[in-house]
């Protein structure tokens, strides 16, 4: 035996063949210690989970307040406006139907009973007695219930807010619209990444009302000239 294996052995080598064959791939170039310290190939981590959807504002739209004073009082105590913190929420104030209704972003830090009641609100009403209107026949609301310091608008207006907002609006029935502050348009639909003109008209279940977008009130306190130029915009804009 050990003679016909030599045999055959000198055969192949004869035949050219004197190399070893393999079917299993070899990296020639790997140190004989570096499969051992590596280990066996890593696991990929599995996806992560994806994010849950954000608690809808008001829930079905459908079960909004048909009024507006049941809107009032569901502003005062629905959960889901503010993650079911009800305390120091400020109702908005003023008439139905009003010739102006002006909307704010949030309450002032200091409001409790009454929305903007203090510096704000006397800048307000600076505005509204220069444009010959009584304070007391204008709807005032705010975006938000209470105070809220540094609000995610993109994840409010996602949650479902702009659409209570539009559902405040009808209900009110305003002639104009009034917004003071920079993410209210945002809330209401107009997009500032697809046109860098402010929003002039607000459409909403056929109704369509004129609107004047503005600083915050805060802002134009504290920034004579953009009093100014919101006065020449209320002029141009009443006519």
């Amino acid at each position: 035996m050990p003679g016909d294996l030599a045999a055959a052995i000198g055969w192949w080598r004869d035949a050219g063949v004197d190399l070893h064959f393999t079917d299993e791939p070899r990296d020639w170039l790997e140190r004989p210690d570096a499969a051992a310290k590596s280990g066996p190939a890593p696991v990929a981590a599995p996806p992560p989970p994806p994010e849950p959807e954000p608690e809808r504002i008001g829930g079905d739209p459908a079960e909004l307040p048909a009024t507006l004073p049941e809107f009032t009082t569901w502003w005062l105590t629905e959960p889901s406006l503010d993650h079911g913190m009800t305390e120091r929420r400020v109702p908005p104030r003023g008439p139905a139907k009003a010739p102006l209704m002006v909307l704010v972003e949030q309450p002032d830090s200091n409001d409790e009973a009454e929305l903007l009641s203090g510096p704000q609100g006397q800048v307000l009403n600076a505005i509204l007695g220069a444009l010959g209107m009584d304070p007391a026949q204008v709807y005032v609301a705010a975006c938000l219930p209470r105070h809220t310091p540094l609000p995610d608008w993109p994840a409010l207006a996602a949650a479902g807010l702009g659409q209570v907002l539009a559902h405040h609006i009808a209900l009110a029935a305003p002639q104009r619209l009034l917004l003071l502050g920079s993410n209210i348009s945002s809330l209401l639909g107009h997009d500032p990444a697809k046109s860098a003109d402010p929003l002039t008209h607000f459409n909403h279940g056929g109704a369509i009302w004129s609107a004047l977008t503005a600083p915050g009130l805060d802002i134009l306190g504290a920034r004579p000239r953009g009093k100014a130029r919101l006065w020449q915009a209320l002029l141009d804009w009443t006519g």
